[in-house]
C-alpha cells in the first residue's frame, strides 16, 4: 500500500495548466492513482486538501465536495478514518466549515466540544443539533 501525499492529489485533481513540472507531476499522479494499486490517504491529508483547494486554488466548496466523495469513491484508496471523513463531509454540506466538521466528527466518543468559535461553529453546531454538542467556552 502506498500512502499519498497532499501534493500528489492536488496534482491529480487540478490541472496548473502551462507549468512543465506541474505538467509532469500530473501525469505521474494520474498513472500512480489510476493504476488500481492499493493506495492510502490519511485524514490529515485530506484535510489539506480541502485547505488547498478551497484557500490556494480558489475551488468553491461545492466543487471540493465533488472532489472528496470523488476520493471516497475509489474502491482502491483506503481514507485513514473514513466514517470520520464521510460525516464531516456531511456535516460541511450542511454549512459547518470542513475543518471545524472533521475535528468535530473526530471528538464523537466525546459528551461535548468546547470552542471559542460561536459564529462560524457553536451556533451552526447546534441549530443542526450535532451530537456530541459543542459549546462556548468562557
Amino acid at each position: 500500500m502506498i500512502g499519498l501525499d497532499t501534493n500528489v492529489l492536488a496534482r491529480y485533481y487540478v490541472d496548473d495548466a502551462g507549468e512543465a513540472q506541474a505538467q509532469h507531476q500530473r501525469v505521474a499522479a494520474r498513472r500512480l492513482i489510476e493504476s488500481g494499486q492499493p493506495l492510502m490517504v490519511s485524514k490529515t491529508v485530506v484535510l489539506e486538501l480541502e485547505w488547498v483547494m478551497r484557500g490556494y486554488y480558489g475551488f468553491s466548496q461545492p466543487e471540493v465536495a465533488t472532489v472528496l466523495r470523488h476520493l471516497l469513491g475509489m474502491h482502491h484508496v483506503t481514507i485513514e478514518d473514513r466514517d470520520v471523513v464521510e460525516q464531516a463531509l456531511s456535516n460541511c454540506d450542511a454549512g459547518i466549515d470542513f475543518a471545524d466538521a472533521l475535528h468535530h466528527a473526530s471528538y464523537r466518543v466525546c459528551d461535548s466540544v468546547a470552542t471559542f468559535d460561536d459564529r462560524k461553529f457553536a451556533r451552526r453546531a447546534k441549530k443542526l443539533g450535532m451530537a456530541p454538542a459543542v459549546s462556548m467556552l468562557s
